[in-house]
């Protein structure tokens, strides 16, 4: 059996003895003098983005710190940090707790806002359902009616816009899917589900291209071809008006 030189033994040991550190330096906070200093560490931290470091300084400061006067300060953080890591069901759970148990922070607000992006975060592409998206949009109505003025009252009303325009999309796209199914009465449903609840998102030139086209397999060309010309009109400059345009001329031909 070949034997290892002295230096390399050496070597070998120092990277062990480094290694070993290194497993019980990962496993253990620093030192700190006081609490406070604790989470002001934690502050600095997350002005790094250095957020699982953070996440570990919050929750030690929350578990020894319960009757504090920064503990809903520090229970934000730890929120805020879980939302830097992606985990959005830990940090629905923290925001849920500041609201629920300091209703009276002067971080709730902030806290009603982030919520909706904890439950926004969890929501999964359209072709799947949307639950935590009509969610989110609960949650950042319930936001806008708690907290007037505040500061993220225009973000909320910008995240509320994309989320009625995804649920929207995801209504067409199931009218799409029905038409294309030749099932037109279920395709009108969540057509004109698109027309009387989502009226004011992208989708509702994509929705009455939908029920003219369900005009059409129902044998009435005619109405059909008058909603397309309608659609034409009232999107130019659209893709969904150049479908339009398309289809009509289909139905034109076939007309004639």
């Amino acid at each position: 059996m070949r034997r290892r030189s002295p230096s390399l033994r050496l070597a070998l040991a120092g990277l062990a003895l480094g290694a070993a550190v290194w497993g019980c330096a990962a496993g253990t906070l620093p030192p700190v003098a006081s609490e406070g200093q604790r989470l002001e560490q934690a502050r600095r931290a997350m002005s790094k983005r250095e957020f699982s470091f953070a996440i570990e300084l919050l929750k030690s400061y929350i578990d020894h710190n319960a009757g504090s006067r920064d503990v809903d300060e520090a229970i934000y953080r730890l929120g805020m940090c879980y939302l830097g890591t992606r985990e959005w069901p830990s940090a629905e759970v923290e925001f849920e707790r500041l609201l629920r148990d300091y209703p009276e922070s002067d971080s709730s607000g902030s806290a009603a806002f982030r919520l909706g992006e904890a439950l926004i975060g969890q929501s999964r592409p359209r072709d799947f359902d949307q639950e935590f998206t009509a969610k989110a949009l609960e949650q950042w109505r319930g936001y806008l009616a708690g907290y007037p003025g505040h500061w993220l009252n225009p973000e909320a009303l910008r995240r509320i816009a994309e989320a009625r325009a995804r649920l929207a999309g995801k209504l067409t796209d199931t009218g799409r899917l029905y038409l294309k199914l030749k099932l037109t009465h279920p395709a009108r449903v969540y057509f004109q589900r698109v027309l009387d609840e989502y009226a004011d998102t992208p989708s509702v030139g994509e929705a009455r291209l939908g029920l003219a086209l369900c005009d059409a397999l129902e044998g009435r060309r005619r109405e059909a071809i008058e909603a397309l010309r309608r659609v034409e009109a009232d999107h130019a400059g659209d893709p969904v008006a150049r479908r339009a345009a398309w289809e009509r001329a289909r139905l034109e031909r076939r007309s004639g």
